[in-house]
């Protein structure tokens, strides 16, 4: 759920500071968010089973579908009926944002189902990371901004980077600890694709990324030293990349949750400096 309440957080922090907060529209948005991070997983849990990427003795967290909890068609009606509130709550943000929002809302829902669906997976293909990158950060955070404020910031542009970078990050964790088992099930990741090496190299640039950008926010568009406060994530940051280089195997799931905590924890410390 970071990966879903993030980018709206930072995205309505700077619309609050520009003096353009709508509540309802901030509050749509973050619905819209979770609806779809949701029906991404549930879609990401179905097809991942038919596609025989998971089993019963995954080593990440266990699966509805593939442990049996529930069934495959109930699953499906799980993803339409997630996706389809999504997008009718998303009709009052068309209603204040036009043709634009509709087009990303509908783009969103098929990158949200085209991620393990369809004839060309985003994540069998090693695109995974990009689309999260994309959607997560860029699109969600001048997004939530521009339902509020009908125009793009580029700080809010800035801002989506570091916020893209961590929560990509949750998804670099996930694929670095399944690689061994995506690899012989046909499930080419970017991970698998590139190698253990690249993988965790990666996942150190995300970090740097990440507290680089507030160097750009502050020497370009917030002069005041409280757009450093994401630096009090630093030392759990060192932390989850001592573990990425010693941890394998289910002792990465602790990384992969400290991750998610780390994007949530950066965002609302980038959300409380933008507004202080």
């Amino acid at each position: 759920m970071p990966a879903a309440v993030v980018p709206v957080l930072v995205g309505t922090s700077i619309a609050v500071y520009d003096g353009m907060f709508n509540p309802a529209a901030a509050l749509f948005a973050l619905l819209c968010s979770i609806l779809i991070q949701i029906g991404t997983n549930f879609a990401n849990d179905l097809y991942d089973y038919l596609h025989g990427a998971d089993k019963k003795e995954r080593t990440g967290p266990q699966r509805a579908v593939a442990s049996g909890l529930i069934s495959v068609n109930e699953m499906k009606l799980a993803v339409t009926l997630t996706f389809g509130l999504s997008f009718l709550m998303g009709l009052y943000l068309v209603y204040l944002g036009g043709w634009l929002i509709l087009v990303i809302g509908i783009v969103s829902i098929l990158a949200g189902i085209a991620y393990t669906a369809g004839p060309l997976p985003l994540a069998y293909n090693g695109l995974g990371d990009i689309a999260v990158f994309l959607f997560f950060g860029l699109v969600g955070t001048t997004g939530t901004y521009y339902v509020q404020a009908a125009r793009i910031s580029p700080l809010a542009f800035w801002a989506s980077v570091p916020v893209g970078a961590l929560i990509t990050n949750i998804l670099v964790v996930n694929n670095y600890r399944d690689r061994e088992e995506d690899r012989m099930n046909g499930k080419n990741t970017l991970a698998v694709l590139m190698g253990e090496k690249f993988t965790r190299y990666q996942y150190v640039f995300f970090m740097i990324l990440s507290y680089a950008v507030l160097f750009v926010v502050y020497f370009t568009y917030k002069n005041t030293i409280a757009v450093f406060l994401p630096l009090l994530s630093l030392p759990l940051s060192i932390k989850l990349i001592r573990m990425i280089f010693t941890l394998k195997g289910k002792d990465l799931n602790r990384t992969l949750e400290l991750t998610a905590k780390l994007s949530a924890l950066y965002g609302v410390l980038f959300a409380a400096g933008i507004l202080l």
